[in-house]
């Protein structure tokens, strides 16, 4: 009896793992504020083209002349491709204008909705 339970139980163990189910976990919107979008116009610092989220800091002129460092989250690397957003799509340097959820508690960052770039092209 107990050598046909542990048999009985491995099988089932062996199927799951192998039947390619894929469980995945995912944050959240929460951290920003999805009732907001702000406008942002600025130098691309630095893009992180990598999973769990692409993620692109960008630096935006107040008009005293001080520089804020704004990060902005997109979405995952299979999501912007798909979007035609690419690992050398978006260099430092180039200025980009950006829509985004702003963060709940004020830090300088949100959630892309739209990013256009001087030569007017538009991932979104």
């Amino acid at each position: 009896m107990k050598m046909s339970v542990l048999v009985t139980t491995l099988a089932i163990a062996t199927m799951t793992l192998g039947s390619g189910v894929r469980l995945a976990a995912h944050h959240s919107h929460a951290m920003f504020d999805m009732s907001q979008e702000l406008t942002l116009v600025g130098t691309i610092n630095k893009v992180v083209f990598r999973n769990p989220h692409v993620m692109m800091y960008v630096d935006v002129k107040k008009p005293d002349g001080e520089v804020e460092s704004w990060s902005v989250e997109m979405s995952t690397i299979d999501n912007e491709q798909r979007r035609g957003l690419y690992k050398d799509s978006l260099k430092p340097g180039e200025m980009v204008t950006v829509k985004l959820h702003p963060l709940r508690d004020g830090r300088k960052g949100g959630n892309y909705t739209s990013i256009t770039t001087a030569d007017g092209k538009t991932y979104d």
